[in-house]
């Protein structure tokens, strides 16, 4: 069977990951499930994907993932705060290398003006070495257009293409 565009970026992201000997987990909101499916469909996968998680609710977000009720009562589960403690939160359970994270707005109710229907938060963490004070957790926010399942599609996309993009920067570092 072909290698398609989808199955690229997350080969990509695990040969990547491999080469590097690190690991990875992944909590997902309204993504239900994607990221995971896409990295597991990748054969040899389990060498660097520890684990995901579906925190949908927000006391799932809580439990799970240590997400702060602060975070969730200032700025609501759809947030770069969020996204940022999922994404660590989720690394630092898992103790893996990257943690990553979505959460967002998927349709087609649930939007406000401030917040629209297809408004998308992608959450990266890394974890460096100790001592190497080179860790971070950072989210980057997209709009995406379509029904439910194309928002969903395109924000596991865009997590794995932030996942890619934060082992470059890494690797410009080291």
């Amino acid at each position: 069977m072909p290698t398609t565009p989808t199955d690229g970026i997350a080969k990509t992201v695990g040969d990547r990951l491999r080469d590097r000997g690190e690991t990875l987990s992944v909590a997902e909101s309204l993504t239900g499930g994607r990221v995971c499916v896409r990295l597991t469909n990748v054969s040899g996968a389990s060498d660097y994907v520890d684990r995901g998680i579906v925190a949908y609710s927000n006391t799932a977000k809580q439990q799970e993932l240590g997400v702060s009720r602060e975070s969730l009562d200032a700025d609501g589960a759809v947030s770069a705060s969020v996204a940022r403690e999922m994404a660590r939160g989720i690394r630092d359970a898992a103790g893996t290398t990257w943690g990553v994270s979505t959460t967002g707005i998927a349709g087609p109710t649930g939007g406000t003006a401030e917040k629209p229907v297809g408004l998308v938060y992608v959450g990266v963490a890394y974890a460096g070495p100790w001592g190497s004070e080179s860790s971070f957790a950072r989210a980057d926010r997209h709009v995406f257009d379509g029904d439910r399942q194309a928002v969903a599609k395109q924000s596991a996309t865009a997590a794995l293409d932030a996942l890619a993009d934060a082992i470059d920067d890494v690797e410009a570092d080291d």
